[in-house]
């Protein structure tokens, strides 16, 4: 190994190290409950919820897969920046009844907050494998682009296997050991880390071959003019443009690692001020964005194989940079990748015990103290699922992340019923959600094309949310146990 390599690898395995040490201090103090294990307490103040929330958009997508987009599509990209925003508009409609039920009502999951609705064993299992479907994939999307990070910051001399290994190994420690406080004490670490290092990087590279971020548009506009417009380089019409932002917007609710920590709050205000806030994470976006269109012309006579990794390839091959400064950046980038997954097999863990196994004979049996270890053990179970499929190696993060989204926006319609809609129905709530994910699915696993160009998931929604409401309306009034929303 030569002696840059060694040096990355170094600061990078340090890093690593300090990681794992804050996630494990803190669990002290923390009594080992399952209540506190997936909700923290319920006692989540603004600060750490604030870069727990952020986690969820600075992950392996930020560094890999957004520039990636902006590289090989052009101003289509920007379509991420939209639905960040917009998404907030939803969460602030839902998430503070949810956040009041689940602390009146003991929910830990968004299955048990849905089954209060419709209390059905069957489709609470069904959720909670829908929900697997949808994250695990998210997850894979986080430990690749850590194996991807390794691989390529150290000139491959640290292989995709064993960096992808090393960041699924401390996470699923340190969410192991401390739940929800780890992930939420090591996100506030790891999201100023990605802060600062997603500026810097955005403007150094900028600056250093184009003399500036305008320069470097102007010089776009005269060369690749097809990048900054619609529908972009390759052909990403509006239908699929506009579509992409609805699904993503209306799925954001409804990623079950978002929904469960609206339960974490201390109080629905403190929900409220960090959704006033969290679009600021929309502009840490944009430098990463920068770092794509660069790559436009800097790899314009040599496209890049695999668009994910612009980044990389500026970072490492371009000699800008001292390994120093690769060490830090490779650094912030797995901390954008962990922090996201631990939310994840966190997330994925406690549907795995509580929507699933526990409906089982033998999970219906255990006591508190119980059902926390098969949630700790689902922890190592999900993230060596995820860590498996990683090994696969997927061509586009983005692409991976937006099929990712038309699967878990199938539960929309429900929740929607859930919350302003008595008439709706248990058995619409099954027929809608088996309907919109196998059409999905159909979509993604096949040449079945999508009409108008539009985003799969999208069009699958609203076949979903026709045969709920048809089915509600046919049904029987269902008789109400309690109101989710009061």
């Amino acid at each position: 190994m030569s002696s840059s390599s060694m040096l990355i690898t170094a600061i990078t395995v340090g890093y690593l190290l300090l990681v794992l040490f804050v996630g494990i201090c803190a669990k002290k103090g923390q009594k080992s409950t399952l209540e506190n294990y997936v909700t923290g307490g319920r006692h989540m103040g603004f600060l750490v919820l604030f870069f727990i929330f952020g986690a969820e958009i600075f992950s392996a997508f930020a560094f890999l897969g957004a520039p990636g987009w902006s590289y090989s599509k052009g101003v289509p990209a920007l379509y991420i920046l939209s639905y960040l925003t917009l998404g907030v508009v939803v969460w602030w409609l839902m998430a503070p009844s949810i956040a009041d039920a689940g602390r009146r009502k003991g929910f830990l999951t968004q299955a048990e907050y849905l089954h209060d609705r419709y209390p059905s064993k069957v489709l609470t299992i069904i959720i909670g494998i829908v929900s697997l479907g949808a994250m695990v994939p998210y997850l894979t999307i986080q430990i690749s682009g850590a194996g991807l990070l390794f691989h390529s910051a150290t000139g491959g001399e640290v292989p995709f296997w064993l960096g992808a290994l090393a960041a699924t190994a401390v996470v699923t420690i340190y969410v192991y050991v401390s739940g929800l406080s780890g992930i939420g004490w090591t996100n506030l670490m790891q999201g100023l880390m990605m802060i600062c290092i997603a500026w810097y990087l955005g403007l150094t590279i900028t600056h250093e071959f184009f003399g500036g971020v305008g320069e470097m548009f102007l010089q776009i506009k005269d060369n690749a003019p097809e990048y900054l417009t619609m529908p972009g380089a390759q052909g990403m019409g509006w239908g699929s443009f506009s579509t992409a932002i609805l699904v993503s917007t209306l799925g954001i609710v409804m990623w079950p690692h978002i929904f469960m920590k609206f339960y974490s709050a201390d109080s629905s205000k403190t929900l409220k001020r960090v959704f006033v806030f969290y679009p600021l994470y929309a502009y840490i976006l944009v430098p990463v964005l920068f770092i794509g269109f660069a790559g436009i012309l800097i790899f314009q006579d040599q496209p890049l194989e695999k668009a994910d990794e612009v980044l990389l390839k500026i970072v490492v091959e371009q000699d800008i940079f001292s390994p120093w400064v690769i060490g830090v950046v490779l650094s912030g980038a797995l901390a954008a990748a962990m922090s996201t997954a631990a939310n994840l097999a966190h997330s994925s863990a406690s549907i795995l015990t509580r929507d699933i196994f526990y409906h089982l004979p033998v999970g219906s049996k255990m006591n508190d103290k119980q059902l926390l270890l098969m949630t700790k053990i689902g922890v190592v179970i999900v993230s060596l699922a995820a860590y498996g499929l990683a090994l696969s190696k997927p061509d586009s993060l983005v692409a991976l992340l937006l099929g990712a989204y038309g699967v878990i926006v199938q539960l929309l319609p429900m929740l929607i019923g859930a919350l302003w809609w008595n008439q709706a129905s248990t058995k619409g709530a099954v027929v809608g959600l088996a309907v919109g994910s196998a059409l999905t699915l159909a979509f993604q696993l096949s040449d079945l094309s999508v009409p108008w160009g539009w985003n799969g998931g999208f069009f699958s929604l609203i076949i979903n949310s026709i045969f709920f409401f048809v089915i509600s309306k046919l049904s029987p009034a269902p008789q109400l146990r309690s109101k989710s929303l009061s």
